[in-house]
């Protein structure tokens, strides 16, 4: 079928408002954005996670100052912008959560189950210990460069993982990670969509993550936005700490090598 000129000239104009308006939106959900982040409510979250850090709890009435998240025991300064990354200790590799965990069952004697039980907040409810700790640890690293090491065997394997993961197609949708982050300009529900294969944009949404959600009201973390992105790929819930969350995580993080980190940050 052959369209007429009038045709193809409305068309492309149509195109071009639909572009525009598309780019306005953009510019306008980043105002909003720079308008809230002078005052990101995730710094009451950051301060609970300080005060959680430096309390002695559990069994053992031992506090995490001891934790070496990968730069020694109790130095947080740094650390989350080299995770995931292989700990000798427990003999595989973990992001900031499951290294968290490991020392508040390790230097505290909490029980894994109870800690796991339920890591994020519903909506309107105060933050989890996890996501507390988490905004904390990650507001160490707040401007220092993403190092996520690929040195072990361990954490090349875990790269490969997560990158398998990230292409893998299935679910009722037969979508995958891929299907929204491999591809410029793309959008949700006005959403930008980052291509993950950029090294820019990798950096941008590994730095800025946990994030404080103003839709949601609260402190999110790198493990539930995983999480969050299986459920709309009508994917199995993901398990909280499972391999597969902590390759993917990997796998992000090695893209972002050479960006900044900027968390906790603040989305829509």
């Amino acid at each position: 079928m052959h369209l007429s000129r009038l045709t193809r000239v409305s068309l492309l104009g149509l195109a071009i408002a639909g572009n525009a308006a598309a780019q306005t939106v953009s510019d306008e959900i980043a105002k909003y954005r720079a308008m809230l982040a002078d005052g990101n409510p995730a710094e009451l979250v950051e301060a609970q996670g300080e005060a959680l850090w430096a309390t002695k709890r559990g069994p053992k009435q031992a506090s995490l100052e001891a934790c070496d998240l990968g730069k020694g025991p109790g130095v947080v300064a740094g650390a989350y912008a080299e995770l995931p990354r292989y700990f000798k200790d427990a003999g595989k590799v973990m992001d900031a959560e499951s290294r968290l965990v490991h020392c508040m069952v390790m230097l505290q004697g909490l029980e894994y189950a109870d800690i796991v039980r339920k890591p994020f907040s519903e909506q309107g409810e105060r933050a989890t210990d996890m996501e507390a700790l988490a905004a904390y640890v990650s507001a160490a690293s707040r401007d220092m460069p993403i190092q996520v090491p690929q040195r072990h065997a361990m954490e090349k394997a875990a790269y490969a993982r997560g990158k398998q993961a990230f292409f893998y197609r299935a679910g009722p949708y037969d979508f995958s990670c891929a299907s929204c982050h491999s591809k410029d300009n793309q959008r949700i529900r006005l959403q930008d969509l980052p291509n993950l294969q950029q090294a820019e944009a990798a950096r941008g949404a590994f730095g800025s993550w946990p994030a404080y959600r103003v839709s949601q009201g609260a402190v999110r973390t790198m493990q539930w936005r995983m999480s969050d992105c299986f459920r709309q790929q009508r994917f199995p819930q993901l398990d909280y700490n499972s391999q597969a969350a902590i390759d993917l995580i990997t796998y992000l993080g090695v893209n972002a090598k050479g960006g900044k980190m900027a968390a906790p940050g603040l989305k829509r």
